[in-house]
């Protein structure tokens, strides 16, 4: 199975759009093609879809004009509307609020894990994920290295082409992943997309500020966050719109699927997704439960074989493509294992069919293929 494409780019936010658009513009087409087919199948009219898409802009310009600046160049490099590439970096929202109001539910997945070098083998942190979503993603994602520009550190993350972040970590040794969760809550308000709110943590130089974006920018719906530092620190933030609820480490170890696990969390709100992903309950299970029984000196390879795991097929911690909950492919599009202090990341596309990883590194910019 082909690798995901590494596109290094700098520059000026207009600049590194641009450039980026143009390296990824087939898969940027893509990705915008695969949510605008769900919006026209869910909405009335183009006027329905572009009020949609345009109902989160004042929030990202108020968050960040330099994040338009970069999407208009990624809609010049790769020939679309600007619109198509908004409708990328909101994807989370904007789709979800076209399912409400056709009553209907399409929830993301993922699990996620971090191993604090306490539990290391090699004293390093370990932070990875599965991605869960739509099976033709693996078309569309990309890996994108972002040169350190105006003080800021330089950063390598994983995400969908025309993107702006999703999985990663920088220079200066902060990680993220971030997952599915739903509540009573959801979608009372507009906030900031998530995918700028994770761009905006590996922006940052100090984990103290990353934590304050993570926890205190509102947003219009509840999302999981996971925070790391390779000097031996690690959160979780589980994410309501107006409030976050921090889970701390249990013996050097966070493991989190999409279900709400903050006993705070669970007395203020109600968690309204687990409906759509039972098996929620078992995944972080079975994760956990693994590492522990790799003994106190974790690997990557340990993590990578805890992501493996396909009790429960095909709701599994690595789903293949397979019909599940939805009328829709559902699979573990691809699993990020990410060692910042080392300065890399490895990657397999459609892990349950796929067991070779490809190795991105942030310094040299390198693609190669991992032990």
């Amino acid at each position: 199975m082909e690798p995901f494409p590494l596109i290094s780019v700098g520059g000026s936010p207009r600049e590194r759009g641009c450039q980026y658009g143009k390296a990824a513009a087939d898969r940027v087409r893509h990705s915008a093609r695969i949510y605008l087919d769900v919006l026209h199948r869910l909405l009335k009219s183009e006027a329905d879809i572009d009020a949609l898409i345009g109902r989160l802009l004042p929030q990202v310009n108020a968050f960040g004009a330099e994040y338009i600046d970069e999407m208009h160049g990624i809609a010049e490099g790769a020939e679309l509307p600007f619109a198509h590439v908004f409708l990328i970096n909101a994807r989370t929202e904007i789709v979800s609020l076209a399912h409400r109001r056709a009553r209907e539910t399409e929830p993301d997945g993922c699990t996620g894990a971090v191993i604090l070098p306490g539990r290391s083998r090699d004293g390093r942190l370990i932070h990875g994920q599965n991605w869960d979503w739509r099976a033709e993603c693996a078309e569309t994602a990309v890996v994108l290295r972002v040169e350190s520009q105006d003080g800021k550190p330089a950063f390598i993350t994983f995400t969908e082409a025309g993107g702006l972040a999703r999985s990663g970590f920088n220079s200066a040794g902060i990680g993220i992943t971030a997952n599915y969760l739903e509540s009573d809550r959801d979608y009372q308000r507009d906030g900031v997309p998530l995918a700028l709110i994770r761009r905006r943590v590996l922006e940052q130089q100090h984990v103290a500020l990353a934590m304050r974006w993570v926890s205190t920018t509102p947003k219009s719906c509840s999302n999981n966050m996971m925070i790391s530092h390779a000097g031996g620190w690690a959160i979780d933030f589980e994410c309501a719109p107006d409030e976050a609820f921090p889970i701390y480490p249990d013996r050097d170890l966070i493991v989190h699927a999409n279900h709400w696990q903050s006993p705070v969390a669970l007395g203020k709100l109600k968690d309204t997704g687990i409906i759509d992903v039972p098996e929620s309950f078992y995944r972080d299970w079975r994760v956990r439960r693994h590492l522990e029984a790799c003994g106190e000196a974790l690997t990557m390879n340990d993590l990578k074989t805890a992501f493996f795991d396909d009790y429960g097929y095909p709701y599994s911690v690595c789903r293949p493509r397979d019909r599940a909950l939805h009328d829709r492919l559902s699979a573990t599009v691809a699993m990020v294992v990410m060692e910042p202090e080392s300065g890399f990341m490895d990657l397999a596309p459609l892990p349950a069919e796929n067991k070779e990883f490809t190795r991105y590194t942030l310094k040299e910019g390198r693609v190669s293929r991992a032990a």
